[in-house]
């Protein structure tokens, strides 16, 4: 039996392992409505129905959601279900996606109020109005920022369940002062640390609770050394072989005593999710992003040399002025720096990015649907924009899943991306789709791909192929020498299939 509740904090995770950090935040502050308040999570997979009849369960007079650019469609169909329903509930909105007015969803309209910022006082301060007959008249509030010495830390609500099957996230710093107008992180004014020890102390329970996966949401990790230094010695000292960090670091910031802690890391300990987003000067100029190319390049290559970290690397297509010879000159440089992942990214609207005072002059076209990624600009067509987000899934299958570690410099030989391209596009020609490829069937398509449109000799590519089938769990061995009469095949049912599809 469902036990009621005056406040319900929810929302919608893109999978089940993530955890919502920022409502645990919420819950964490709430005071005296906490003991009347529950967290309920849904995934993106759900169905809006489901989730209104679990919420309305708790016959709450509050529901707050935390809207995101990924969840944002889904929580908009929620609150049309529930205000159709129960329209006495009143609905508050908080989070990035509805937090610059009046530039906000149309989820806005449905809701009773939105919470824009920082939301641990004024979502507290706002139920304490309702729910004693005192309500603001004011739609949109402000959020208020509260020194974060004054914040209760969320970590204790964290429950086993978490612990045992979610990602544990942490911070120990908020904001960032860099001002690359991509991010909405340029809105910060600096980056502000949270006091160490008692961070340290929660971070000492967690892991006495069994945590082992710790995954840092700082912006900028390693922007005060000390303090990095610090954190890692912590965990050094309770290293194990199931400890695991994730960091996000700035790339051209490695002194020499944050390197020696480093090295002292077991191989597969470390994880550093490093933001180069483009090479090309000029762009980073035009979106404000201060980075120093040539010691990243170094910082890249020494942790791949010297660390056992892996190395999760960002690159953006689609930025102002980019074209596809911009993006192939900093994917290839990328490629050369060896790292573990290199995860292309679509431009998408943030709202209340500073990158927006750039839409009219270079003419960036956005989907108007969540997540709203780009799809042409000045510079880039809309059918190169088409072959670059393939490029990104087939790059995802064969580049970042580890699964072709033998194979995959062979394709890339002098000139990666245009290799890569090449590779990409033929695929697509054979597949007639860049998604729910059967992993045996992109084995052989890959073989036909090398050895007829890139020119690899077809006993080399066999072995290399070989060598990397035997890593997977597949049944069953490609023939490749039947290939060639399946290629033909393949080719006739995608033409088949296009011409059923514009009868």
């Amino acid at each position: 039996m469902t036990v009621s509740r005056e406040i319900i904090l929810t929302t919608l995770n893109a999978r089940y392992m993530h955890a919502a950090f920022g409502l645990r935040y919420l819950y964490a502050n709430l005071g005296d409505w906490q003991a009347d308040t529950e967290i309920v999570e849904f995934t993106i997979q759900e169905q809006a129905l489901n989730i209104a009849e679990t919420l309305l369960r708790y016959q709450p007079k509050i529901i707050g959601f935390s809207v995101y650019i990924w969840n944002v469609q889904e929580i908009s169909d929620i609150v049309a279900v529930i205000k159709q329903i129960a329209p006495q509930t009143i609905i508050i909105l908080g989070g990035p996606e509805v937090g610059h007015h009046p530039d906000v969803p149309s989820v806005c309209e449905q809701a009773d109020f939105v919470i824009s910022g920082p939301g641990e006082k004024s979502f507290r301060d706002l139920c304490e109005q309702l729910l004693t007959g005192n309500r603001p008249e004011q739609k949109f509030i402000e959020g208020q920022a509260t020194k974060l010495d004054d914040l209760v830390l969320p970590y204790a609500f964290y429950n086993d369940e978490d612990i045992r099957n979610r990602l544990i996230y942490v911070e120990a710093s908020r904001g960032c002062p860099f001002k690359c107008e991509f991010c909405l992180s340029a809105l910060d004014k600096t980056a502000t640390p949270f006091l160490l020890d008692p961070f340290l102390d929660e971070m000492e329970k967690l892991w006495q609770r069994g945590v082992r996966n710790f995954k840092f949401i700082d912006r900028t990790f390693n922007l005060k050394v000390t303090t990095s230094i610090r954190i890692l010695e912590f965990f050094l000292e309770r290293m194990s072989d199931d400890l695991y960090l994730h960091f996000e670091v700035v790339p051209d910031n490695l002194p020499d005593k944050l390197k020696d802690v480093l090295k002292r890391f077991p191989p597969q300990s470390l994880q550093f999710e490093i933001g180069i987003q483009t090479f090309d000067p000029a762009i980073q100029t035009l979106i404000s992003r201060k980075q120093n190319n040539a010691k990243t390049c170094e910082n890249i290559r020494w942790l791949r040399e010297h660390t056992g970290a892996h190395l999760h690397t960002d690159l953006i297509f689609g930025l102002p002025s980019d074209t596809l010879d911009n993006f192939a000159d900093s994917f290839d440089q990328l490629v050369a720096l060896n790292p573990h992942e290199i995860q292309l990214g679509i431009l998408k609207r943030l709202r209340g990015a500073p990158l927006n005072r750039h839409t009219e002059d270079y003419d960036l076209r956005y989907n108007p649907q969540p997540p709203y990624n780009i799809l042409s600009t000045r510079d880039i067509s809309f059918m190169q924009m088409q072959r670059v987000n393939r490029f990104a899934r087939f790059w995802d299958m064969i580049g970042n899943s580890g699964r072709f570690i033998n194979t995959l410099p062979i394709i890339l030989g002098e000139s990666p991306f245009v290799r890569f391209m090449q590779l990409s596009d033929r695929l697509y020609a054979l597949a007639g789709q860049s998604y729910k490829i059967a992993l045996r069937r992109l084995f052989e398509m890959l073989y036909v791909v090398m050895t007829e449109d890139l020119g690899l000799d077809a006993e080399r590519a066999k072995a290399q192929l070989k060598l990397d089938y035997s890593r997977a769990d597949i049944k069953g061995i490609p023939d490749y020498e039947k290939l060639p009469s399946l290629n033909k095949k393949t080719k006739q049912g995608v033409a088949n299939k296009r011409q059923r599809q514009h009868a």
